[in-house]
């Protein structure tokens, strides 16, 4: 039969470790980390609003060659005119 294993038993916190605990984040890291963090999400942020804004230009300039190569289209045109002619006189 197999031998299950054991967890170890929780460690007791010592006085001092419970005021580490108190402390955030924000309170161990330096100013300087800090900053590089936030100067590195907000490149993040730019960089997804440019990809964003190429993906659609790309898909307008696609959707205005389409309606271009549709209006060429003769058979297309005839298919999508209105059939009541006399408002045109």
């Amino acid at each position: 039969m197999a031998k299950k294993k054991m967890a170890p038993p929780p460690r007791k916190l010592s006085p001092d470790s419970s005021a580490d605990s108190k402390l955030t984040l924000k309170e161990l890291l330096g100013a300087d980390v800090i900053g590089k963090l936030k100067a590195q999400a907000d490149e993040l942020k730019a960089s997804e609003a440019a990809a964003r804004e190429r993906k659609r230009l790309a898909e307008e300039e696609k959707r205005k060659a389409e309606q271009k190569r549709l209006d060429n289209d003769f058979e297309h045109l005839l298919n999508n005119s209105s059939s009541d002619w006399r408002k045109f006189k």
